[in-house]
């Protein structure tokens, strides 16, 4: 299905069956079109200047089998301009009119891991570059470096790789032989992330693999954010590209607070200019996530309905069945609420809420996700609870509480579970709770977004519901992970003699749907920043309006020391989160007794 995005990765519609559109993003080589800079700009030795604006570089989409050309957008001028060129001629003929050598001769892409032998990046970021070569979305020359202050090998860097690769589950041919072509280009450069020598020694690495081309260079800061600075500093200083561009992938979290994240950003942009700083949170990468907005702005029979008129309630849920397991002196830093609410589940409001953008290009699409944000009332204290898992034990296991980790703090009022009411002071949504809740140790593992209309006014069949009317509400559930899915909950009478009403769901099972397997979300997101499209990674006013709404409330929950309420390893999380929705008039769709 389409994506939010102007340079679409599967641009065109199928109404066809899954199976005759397997084939629908089939080959880089033939179907993306990228096209630098005529000119790039003047390097300036501190601050990295050399920028690729979106409108210079972007694709034309993975042409499906029925789709005889490319859908592009009629507001992009560039696009415009070769649309007769690109319904007539080849596809190697439209890409060099279009400036851009398709074998790549003219540029290379390095993409240089900066904390390489951390688990984000052996479980996550090599595998998700993997699957990006698999699929030919990777240009022809393009090189991975690893750099770590571990000492290590070419070749132990490429063992530790290996271990940690997978092919699609759908496409499994020339497997082993597509993981050998790969790790052959991945090297690695031991150093400290405060050394510019050290980083001065890896771009003399990264010149003899670009050799004369054009070199991009992409780093990937998996590090801690108390080093982010740092290591920008360095490469900044010591191994920015003279000829191409230069773009720093930022992971979360973007500080604690609005004070700290403002001091992030003045920091690395002492280095970097806004557009060459790539947020990321890796749930804007999500496939359902993604689908949020063609669900809504190509689908007619949603958009009107999209407002206090017909929505009741909105709930976002996240909820993990592990506890921190270990990684508790990390997580104790930050809660639940800095680790889920403020980006993941915040980020998924504004863009269900937002407005229609103008176009699907990434400013115009940040820029309405920001409105949303300003306009939300800050979060107060009386509409927050939080919980902490403790000790259970079920079937003879005993599950341990977050104070017997050995890495947190003996005595820690860290929240592990948060449920939340906010407000959007709109025209569109005046007056509709948004609830949030997020979790650790729960009873299952989900993530999903549920709508939940009003009741039908006048209902001609409210006796065959008693009186309680929640049972009659319509009910939109996008389940983002795992199973992903969209279903409806709607009213039917069941077949027979009588008139007896039944909820039932009309189901979009992805699994069932499309045989092709969902990519992982930093697949997208990577590929988006080789390709500078910035459409789901987070701008500073944006980062700045996500903070001012929970700054103040977690400066009073850690100045009044308030103690949360605990729940046990295991269940449905704290009594306080029902009480909160209740407060509302609102049930937590989640807990129904034909939740899916």
């Amino acid at each position: 299905m389409s994506t939010l995005s102007s340079s679409m990765h599967c641009g065109s519609f199928s109404s066809s069956s899954s199976s005759s559109s397997a084939s629908a993003c089939s080959n880089y080589v033939h179907h993306r079109v990228a096209v630098y800079p005529i000119s790039p700009r003047k390097f300036e030795p501190r601050k990295v200047s050399v920028q690729s604006d979106r409108k210079s570089w972007w694709n034309v989409g993975c042409l499906q089998d029925v789709a005889a050309t490319a859908v592009s957008s009629e507001n992009e001028t560039p696009l415009k301009k070769l649309k007769h060129l690109l319904s007539t001629a080849s596809p190697e003929e439209s890409m060099d009119a279009a400036g851009f050598k398709i074998n790549g001769d003219e540029s290379s892409v390095s993409i240089t891991v900066v904390g390489a032998s951390g688990d984000l990046a052996k479980k996550k970021i090599f595998p998700a570059l993997f699957a990006l070569y698999y699929e030919d979305f990777l240009p022809k020359h393009f090189t991975v470096f690893g750099y770590a202050r571990s000492k290590m090998t070419d070749a132990e860097l490429r063992n530790m790789v290996s271990r940690t690769l997978t092919c699609r589950i759908d496409k499994r041919e020339n497997c082993d032989e597509k993981m050998d072509q790969f790790l052959k280009r991945c090297f690695y450069h031991s150093g400290q992330y405060d050394s510019q020598d050290n980083f001065a020694e890896l771009d003399k690495k990264l010149k003899e693999h670009e050799g004369s081309r054009t070199s991009n260079r992409l780093f990937y800061l998996s590090i801690p954010p108390n080093i982010f600075t740092d290591a920008v500093k360095c490469a900044s200083l010591s191994a920015s590209s003279t000829n191409g561009w230069t773009r720093v992938i930022v992971e979360k979290p973007f500080g604690r607070d609005s004070e700290s994240s403002a001091a992030l950003t003045r920091a690395l942009k002492q280095y970097l200019e806004e557009d060459q700083i790539f947020r990321i949170d890796h749930y804007l990468g999500k496939e359902l996530v993604e689908n949020l907005s063609v669900l809504r702005f190509s689908n007619l029979i949603f958009e009107p309905l999209w407002s206090r008129q017909y929505i009741r309630n909105v709930q976002f849920i996240f909820s993990e069945d592990f506890g921190t397991e270990g990684r508790g002196g990390y997580f104790d830093n930050y809660g639940i609420i800095r680790d889920i609410m403020q980006n993941h589940l915040l980020q998924m409001l504004a863009i269900f809420a937002m407005e229609t953008p103008v176009s699907l290009d990434a400013e115009d699409i940040r820029n309405e996700k920001v409105k949303v944000l300003r306009s939300m009332r800050p979060l107060q204290l009386e509409n927050v609870v939080i919980g902490q898992y403790k000790s259970h034990t079920k079937g003879g296991v005993t599950y341990p509480g977050y104070i017997d980790d050995n890495t947190v703090p003996k005595g820690s009022l860290t929240p592990t579970f948060a449920a939340a009411a906010l407000f959007i002071d709109n025209a569109r949504w005046d007056g509709v709770p948004f609830l949030m809740k997020a979790g650790k140790a729960l009873h299952n593992k989900r993530a999903e977004i549920r709508v939940q209309f009003r009741h039908v006014p006048g209902n001609l069949y409210n006796r065959n519901f008693g009186t309680d009317l929640d049972q009659a509400t319509n009910e939109l559930v996008i389940r983002v992970q795992p199973d992903e899915a969209i279903y409806l909950k709607i009213n039917n009478k069941v077949p027979g003699l009588c008139m007896r009403l039944d909820r039932s769901n009309l189901n979009l099972l992805y699994a069932a749907r499309y045989s092709k397997e969902i990519p992982d979300a930093y697949e997208r997101l990577l590929l988006d920043a080789i390709e500078g499209e910035r459409r789901l990674f987070i701008r500073s006013d944006e980062l700045d309006a996500a903070w001012s709404l929970f700054t103040p409330v977690l400066k009073e929950l850690e100045e009044k020391k308030i103690i949360p309420e605990y729940y046990p390893y295991g269940s449905r999380g704290p009594v306080g989160a029902h009480y909160l929705a209740a407060k509302y008039n609102v049930r937590w769709g989640d807990l129904g007794l034909e939740q899916q």
